[in-house]
């Protein structure tokens, strides 16, 4: 096993002209996975809560939004952390947004980590053509 010295990852900050919450909005980490079934996404957003989440899915933009509550770190002198306290935005294009299933979208919170599934609509699944002979 090798030796790899860990350094932490800068956050980018959202920069958007109008914002309408006042506070520092963060652009969280996200991984997608597309199988045949799904586009799955999972954003990180430490610190906020179920109720503080919000994900829309407009036309093909589909919106991240996580709120915290900064309330809790108002007197926390840490010694360390790797992100910093605020909220976090993200927004992506879906190409091909006709493929999935707009009323079965679905979202999860579980450890601070936000998971989005859009499930593939029937006709955008792969299906096996029978052969006639």
């Amino acid at each position: 096993m090798t030796t790899q010295e860990l350094t932490p990852k800068q956050k980018q900050e959202v920069e958007e002209k109008e914002r309408t919450r006042p506070g520092r909005a963060f652009v969280p980490d996200v991984d997608i996975r597309e199988d045949q079934d799904a586009l799955w996404l999972w954003a990180d957003m430490p610190g906020v809560a179920q109720g503080d989440v919000e994900v829309e899915l407009h036309d093909d933009v589909l919106r991240l939004e996580g709120r915290v509550t900064l309330e809790d770190y108002k007197d926390l002198e840490p010694a360390y952390t790797e992100y910093n306290v605020g909220n976090f935005a993200r927004r992506f294009t879906i190409p091909n947004v006709h493929s999935y299933d707009p009323d079965k979208v679905s979202a999860r919170l579980v450890n601070g980590v936000l998971e989005v599934k859009l499930p593939k609509s029937e006709r955008a699944k792969p299906r096996r053509i029978q052969i006639q002979g």
